[in-house]
């Protein structure tokens, strides 16, 4: 089984920015360390949430501070970036890491309007959007002179340079509805998802492996896109089952006050999520003593080292190749991540290699 690291870390206040990179930095090396193959940068703005804002940026930094360890975005929210912009700032990025790079692209946020306003845009169409910016990265990753005449673009670029170092490197897809799974295997893109039931995964993992076979690609290119096809997960590793449930409890119902305070002081009034995104964790309406239980069962990996091998276990034998860990929670102080990093790596990790062998 592979281990992936996913950081969606809050910094509580501007003073405290500085430090939270620094130990953002130390955690992404840690886990390289500690045998983790790939790590995950989230993109938000102007709260403190994924605290160095800028994704792509802090990545170049990491790939100066590792070797090993794979970069991904999870994910980068296209119509915020000029898409040749974007695609050359990802052909550097995959130039510094030498050919490490995995970009997930997204249509944006659709909880925090706030950051579309900020961006001087709104979210109707930022679908159109993100279809565009991937037609044109597409196109910039060729190699050769190209035109573009989009509903937002009018391109005409002599060529990229630099070119990737590989040959395209993967753009993912976040879903989480069952036609999504379907689609995206047809056209043999790699899928991360999140809040999902342990029931509900080998029924998922059979509809994106069902849209390979519709698609037409051979048995190699489907046995790498589904173990290369990644499930998130809260994991907190404590000493004990009890130590672990009410310390990410607590830390769960801190992410959701911030969560739910930005996103009623800054949406704008006329602005409201679809109902088809809201679940216990993400409608206001729902108490807290229903929202925390949600995903500590649709979205946590918790406990003592032991459990935690269970957990992982279950998830495994559900079909899942690729797990993807979020060790920090909101404003989770470094020394209680990098414990519960350790204890992943050290007393969970190691079981599922040998059982991979």
């Amino acid at each position: 089984m592979q281990f992936g690291w996913l950081t969606l870390s809050l910094s509580p206040s501007p003073e405290e920015d500085a430090v939270r990179i620094e130990q953002q930095i130390e955690q992404v090396c840690y886990a390289e360390t500690l045998g983790f193959s790939d790590v995950w940068l989230t993109e938000h703005y102007f709260t403190g949430e994924s605290v160095y804002n800028d994704s792509l940026m802090f990545a170049a930094a990491l790939a100066m501070k590792t070797s090993r360890i794979r970069l991904g975005f999870a994910v980068v929210q296209t119509p915020f970036h000029h898409p040749v912009r974007l695609a050359t700032q990802l052909a550097l990025l995959d130039n510094l890491s030498k050919g490490r790079i995995d970009v997930g692209v997204g249509k944006g946020t659709v909880y925090n309007e706030y950051e579309f306003v900020g961006h001087g845009l709104r979210s109707d169409d930022s679908r159109e959007r993100m279809e565009e910016a991937v037609a044109v990265i597409e196109l910039a990753w060729g190699g050769e002179p190209f035109e573009f005449d989009g509903k937002f673009h009018k391109l005409k670029v002599p060529a990229l340079r630099p070119k990737p170092v590989q040959p395209s490197p993967p753009l993912w897809r976040s879903v989480i509805s069952p036609g999504s799974f379907t689609e995206c295997g047809k056209l043999g893109i790699p899928i991360l998802t999140a809040r999902l039931a342990v029931p509900k995964l080998k029924e998922r993992w059979a509809l994106y492996d069902a849209g390979l076979k519709a698609g037409g690609h051979d048995e190699a290119t489907r046995a790498r896109l589904l173990a290369q096809s990644a499930l998130w997960r809260n994991v907190y590793v404590a000493e004990s089952d009890a130590q672990a449930e009410d310390e990410l409890a607590t830390l769960l119902i801190e992410t959701r006050e911030h969560m739910m305070h930005v996103r009623e002081a800054y949406n704008p009034p006329d602005f409201q999520p679809g109902p088809e995104t809201l679940n216990p964790w993400t409608d206001p309406k729902v108490k807290d003593d229903v929202a925390v239980p949600y995903v500590l069962e649709t979205g946590s990996i918790y406990g003592s080292p032991k459990r935690v091998r269970e957990q992982v276990a279950e998830i495994a034998d559900a079909g899942i190749q690729h797990l993807l860990c979020q060790t920090g929670f909101g404003a989770m102080n470094h020394a209680q991540n990098i414990a519960s990093m350790r204890r992943f790596g050290e007393q969970v990790m190691p079981a599922f290699r040998q059982k991979v062998v």
